[in-house]
This record gives structure tokens, C-alpha cells and sequence, in this order.
């Protein structure tokens, strides 16, 4: 078919990788690289086969987060300069320490002046929890701490250790053998005669094999022969998951790649509307992706970077890896100090036709805040901070085209949307679903100001009794809206294992021996409550703890598994994560909030697509207080 045309087509890059891959895969290539587990540590730069759960909460323990002296925030009431309060009950603490039992807070060494007689001069009074890493600060049990096709970076591996995890399953990596053709072409290191070449493409693109996590090898080189070149080919072939053959792919008469991939086993693509690059050769022997390079230097890294790079990711199930920047439209306000430059973390996905960008937390033990960044922007020490919907530049830590294919959703927290955001990426690892945890309230404004593409919500209507469909007409107009149920779940009172303060309801929130834990203004979760408080005439002042917030179930949980709160208002999932006990209250709708223009967007086809498989409702519905009867039905 080509022995006497040098060139099949002009292909698009595009149409040339769609056609490689059809061509693969019909060869019977492998779609993906075998599973292997690795020690945590070996597991750097290796690609995950299956989505990370933390297993245990980081923080283990609530502990000191400075050196000083651990007290009752209580002992300390009244304290000022002109009049210290002297302290005989504390407990030395470094920062990492267990908090001491009794104690609610830590004081800075630098604000304490200790006596020769055992006491400690305290001259301002703290708050409880003052200086103190909560337990599951950074990582709360259970939580999706990394999807599958994740390629693992050392924040990952520190992350994953921390939750728990000792080994990781991971695709192994993928090995590409480097053919050197040509009999001009001499070794690194030799003293080239006029006429020949040093062997420079196969050390360039080992390297760059190498830098994408690959083994890379090197074939002696091989002469200008038809044979020899077809039996270095198989043999290289037979050790590889791609083969690069490097030679002068274009019609010369020393030309030979075409011919042999073509009769050694399936030709697919020979020429490209690429420059440089023109001259690329795709094809497949004995069930190996093989990839004829162009003898020129910059011709030969190009096609690398356009058509093994995705290739080899395409083998360990990860995008592509790119290194942009862009601009970028903030999701919601940012505050930051004045007096120096502040580096956030940031989630990213395409909204229309802006990059929007969500920030992570950026408390100093966050490690989560690495491990899901895909950005960073700084806001210069003169700002103190932005404004939603202002335009920032961010640098990339992920690539444009996953950026385009996020998935980003603002609103309510539940465990459902880990889970989906786990599935999806391990259907398609250019899929991402990327969520924010701000409340049913600023989701639905996120969506009106056309920051998110779907806002989760389980807004409590009190007047009506109706869950989100009163706000999404007050907040958005109930304009060019549909509303898609999720789940329904069940709410309730999360409590110590055995409810050793034998709580019933509601109601008891007002009694003076229990400990509340509250969600933040706009969460679902509070309106319920304060819905249930009102039924009853109760004034949430007698609730002690109300105005104290998490912003997640799995944080409230937290906090009670911790001894910090007697009960909080949740999920039966949450409690199940830690172990506690639970007291149902009500069983909610749990909806999602999109532009009825959006329903049949492209980006949005894979999440209603698994909305509608058994097997992902059967997962959802094993967590416990969960029901799919109604999943992916339309409600408006």
C-alpha cells in the first residue's frame, strides 16, 4: 500500500491520534497497563488504578497547633494587660501534641509568662479550640482523597499515608523501546565523521519518555536494511508498550519506516498535517503501538509530545500532562491579608466561555489543599483579596483540555458527589467533577452568576414546606432552570456511640447538658434545623453551640467523634464514616440545579449517564440513608 507512495494522507493530528487509537485497539493492544501494588513510597509519579479512601481522619487526635500551655478556655474569661489572670491548672504543650484531657485550649509561649512556683500569667483571654488542629482538619475519614488516574506527586503519597494508606494500587510503568535507524547515524560520545550523524533524537526521546514516568530504552542503532530493521522492530515489540523508530520517514531513498511497520504489521497513518512533523509514521506490530519519528530533531520531540505523550497516559488512564497558564473568573470572594503575597490553591473548570476558579482552604495543616489544587494564583501583598466574579491569573498545575471537561459544581456538601466524581474520572480520566462546599444558598448563586455549572441544594422551604424550588424561582427567576433529583437522604441527630446523653430529637438541643455543632449560614442543613426549631417554639440562643460552624456531615461528625460537640445535625452516612450513632430527624431531597440549556451539554452527558446505572445507585444506596428511587428524574 505504501511501498511506492511515500505519504497516505495529510491527516489533522487529531483525526491521525482518533485514527492510531481505532487502530490499536483493532491490533488488540492493550487499552491500559496492568495493576501492580506499590509500597506508598515507591508510588511517586505512578498513576492510581482505583480511587484512594482515607481510611483514618488527619489529625488523628485534636492536637496542639503552637507551643505553649495547653488550659480551659474558661479559666481564662477576664483576662487582659491590666488584669492577668494567674493560672495553676495547664499543661506544657509543642506544637503536634496531643491536647491534654480537660483542656479546650492552647495559649502561644510567647504570651505566657511562667512563675518560679508552677503557675503560668495569662493577660488575654482565648476562645475554646484556640490553636488547636481538630481532629480531620486536613483529611476526614472515608473522603475521596484521590480518584483513579491520578498521577501521584509526593504531596499525594504524604496525603495518602496520612489517611491511612501503606500501598498503593497503580498501573505499572509503561515501557518504550527507542529503534535508531540509519547508517549515517553514530553513537553519543564517538567522533562523528563528515556525513554522520551523533545519535542525538534516542537520548532527547528517552528523556522525554522518562520525564512522562516511563522506563526507557535504547536499541543499538540500526543499519539502512528492510530485514534487519523488521527484526529489530519485533524484537523491540516484543519488550515494549510503544515503539519509537527513529529514521527519515520522508520519501529518501534511505526511507524504510513505512514499508516495515506496514509489513511487519498494520500501517494506520503516514503523514500528518503537522510542521514539523510532517512526515510521522502510526502503526502497530504484534499488538505494540509503534511510532515512526521524523530524523529531524525538533520534528522528532514534537511528534512525541503530540502522539506518544497521550498514548502512554492513555496506557496508565491519565490525561496528557501540559504546563499553560490562564485567566481565570473567581468562583467566590476571596479575602486575603495586606502585607504579603498570598498563594491559593484553586479548583478550575470551564463555564461558558471563562475559566472559573474555586479556592481551596488554606489553613497551614491542609494538606488536602495540594492534592486537589489545580491551580495557583497569588494575590500581590497590596490586595486584600477579590471579589467574586473578578478575573484572576492562575498558573496551571493541570491541563487546559481536563480543565474543559470539569465538571464544576458549587453548593451543598454530600458524600454522592465524591462518589460520582471518583466513577467518572474512572470511566474517562479526563473527566473531572469538581465540587465546592459553600451551602444550598451560594450555590444557587453561583449558578445565577454563571460561576458553576450544576449547584447542589436541599433548601428547606418553611413557608411551604417545599425543598429548593421556592429559591431557585426567587433566586434565579425560575427562568431556563431544571432541577434534577439526586438522592433522597436521611437527616439526623449525629451522636456519641450508644447516645449516652439519650437524645430523642430536636427538641433536646435546648438542654443545658448537650453540645451543639452547627453548619455554616445558607447550608441546607441549618435551615433545617432552624425549621425544626421553629415547629417547636424553641429559640436557637438556648442552643448552645448554634452559632459554632463546619462547613461539611464528615466535619460535624468529626467534631462529635472528637468529644468537641454532644451532637450536630447530618447525614447517616457522616455517622457511619465514624463510627457514631444517629437519631433521624427527616428524609430530604438532595437536588441538582442547572441552566435548563445545559441539560444536554456535552460536558454533563457522562454524570446523567451514571445517574442511571444500577450498579453506582447499589454503591450509593450501601453507604446507608440513602435512597436513588427517584435519581436522575427531572423534577422541574
Amino acid at each position: 500500500m505504501v511501498a511506492d507512495s511515500p505519504f497516505v494522507s495529510d491527516v489533522p493530528a487529531a483525526a491521525a491520534l482518533a485514527a492510531w487509537g481505532e487502530g490499536c485497539t483493532a491490533a488488540g493492544c492493550p487499552a491500559r497497563l496492568e495493576v501492580v501494588r506499590l509500597p506508598i513510597g515507591e508510588a511517586v509519579g505512578r498513576v492510581t488504578a482505583e480511587p484512594v479512601w482515607a481510611r483514618r481522619s488527619s489529625p488523628a487526635f485534636d492536637s496542639a497547633g503552637m507551643d505553649g500551655i495547653a488550659v480551659r478556655a474558661a479559666d481564662t474569661v477576664g483576662a487582659a494587660e491590666t488584669t492577668p489572670v494567674l493560672l495553676e491548672d495547664f499543661a506544657v504543650v509543642d506544637t503536634g501534641d496531643p491536647l491534654p484531657e480537660g483542656y479546650d485550649a492552647v495559649v502561644m509561649r510567647e504570651h505566657v509568662h511562667r512563675g518560679g512556683n508552677g503557675t503560668a500569667e495569662v493577660r488575654t483571654a482565648v476562645p475554646p479550640y484556640q490553636h488547636v488542629r481538630s481532629i480531620g482538619e486536613d483529611i476526614t475519614a472515608t473522603e475521596l482523597l484521590l480518584p483513579a488516574g491520578h498521577r501521584l506527586r509526593p504531596v499525594d503519597v504524604a496525603a495518602a499515608a496520612a489517611a491511612g494508606a501503606v500501598e498503593l494500587a497503580v498501573r505499572r510503568a509503561p515501557v518504550v523501546v527507542i529503534v535508531p535507524t540509519g547508517d549515517e547515524i553514530r553513537p553519543i560520545g564517538t567522533d562523528p565523521a563528515p556525513g554522520e550523524i551523533l545519535d542525538t533524537n534516542s537520548l532527547m526521546l528517552a528523556a522525554q519518555a522518562r520525564e512522562l514516568g516511563c522506563e526507557a530504552r535504547v536499541s543499538p542503532i540500526v543499519r539502512d536494511d528492510p530485514a534487519v530493521i523488521t527484526e529489530a522492530l519485533r524484537d523491540a515489540a516484543a519488550e515494549a508498550d510503544l515503539v519509537v523508530l527513529v529514521a527519515g520517514s520522508s520519501a529518501g531513498r534511505d526511507d524504510y519506516t513505512a514499508r516495515v511497520v506496514a509489513g511487519a504489521g498494520t500501517l494506520m497513518v503516514h503523514g500528518v498535517a503537522v510542521r514539523p512533523g510532517h512526515p510521522v509514521v502510526l502503526g502497530a506490530v504484534d499488538a505494540t503501538p509503534v511510532l515512526g519519528a521524523p530524523g529531524y530533531p525538533v520534528s522528532a520531540a514534537l511528534t512525541f509530545d503530540i502522539f506518544a505523550a497521550p498514548l502512554l497516559a492513555a496506557l496508565e488512564g491519565a490525561a496528557p500532562r501540559e504546563r499553560p497558564s490562564t485567566t481565570a473568573r473567581l468562583a467566590r470572594k476571596l479575602a486575603s491579608n495586606v502585607g504579603m503575597d498570598d498563594w491559593v490553591r484553586v479548583r478550575l473548570g470551564r463555564v461558558g466561555g471563562d475559566v472559573v476558579a474555586t479556592p481551596l482552604p488554606r489553613g497551614a495543616g491542609v494538606l488536602t489543599s495540594l492534592v486537589r489544587a489545580d491551580g495557583l494564583l497569588v494575590v500581590p501583598a497590596g490586595l486584600e483579596g477579590h471579589h467574586a466574579g473578578e478575573r484572576v491569573r492562575v498558573e496551571l498545575l493541570r491541563g487546559l483540555a481536563e480543565i474543559g471537561r470539569t465538571i464544576v459544581a458549587i453548593g451543598s456538601h454530600d458524600l454522592v458527589l465524591d462518589m460520582a466524581a471518583s466513577a467518572l474520572r474512572a470511566d474517562d480520566p479526563l473527566v473531572t467533577l469538581a465540587s465546592s462546599n459553600v451551602g444550598s444558598l451560594g450555590g444557587l448563586v453561583a449558578l445565577r452568576d454563571g460561576l458553576c455549572h450544576i449547584a447542589g441544594s436541599h433548601l428547606l422551604h418553611p413557608a411551604t414546606g417545599e425543598y429548593t424550588l421556592p429559591y431557585v424561582d426567587k433566586i434565579l427567576g425560575g427562568d431556563d432552570v431544571a432541577v434534577v433529583r439526586l438522592v433522597h437522604r436521611d437527616q439526623g441527630l449525629i451522636v456519641a456511640p450508644g447516645n449516652p446523653l439519650g437524645l430523642s430529637g430536636v427538641g433536646d438541643l435546648v438542654r443545658e447538658d448537650v453540645r451543639y455543632v452547627n453548619r455554616q449560614r445558607g447550608a441546607g442543613t441549618r435551615a433545617l434545623l432552624d425549621h425544626e426549631l421553629a415547629r417547636r417554639d424553641l429559640d436557637p440562643g438556648r442552643v448552645s453551640g448554634y452559632s459554632r460552624e463546619e462547613h461539611t456531615h464528615l466535619a460535624v461528625a468529626a467534631a462529635v467523634a472528637a468529644g468537641r460537640a454532644d451532637t450536630g445535625l447530618g447525614i447517616l452516612a457522616a455517622a457511619r464514616a465514624f463510627r457514631l450513632d444517629f437519631v433521624p430527624v427527616a428524609r430530604e431531597p438532595y437536588d441538582l440545579v442547572l441552566r435548563a440549556s445545559a441539560l444536554h451539554d456535552d460536558l454533563l452527558a457522562p454524570l446523567w449517564a451514571l445517574l442511571e446505572r444500577p450498579a453506582f445507585r447499589a454503591e450509593v444506596e450501601a453507604l446507608g440513608g440513602y435512597s436513588c428511587a427517584e435519581t436522575g428524574k427531572r423534577i422541574r
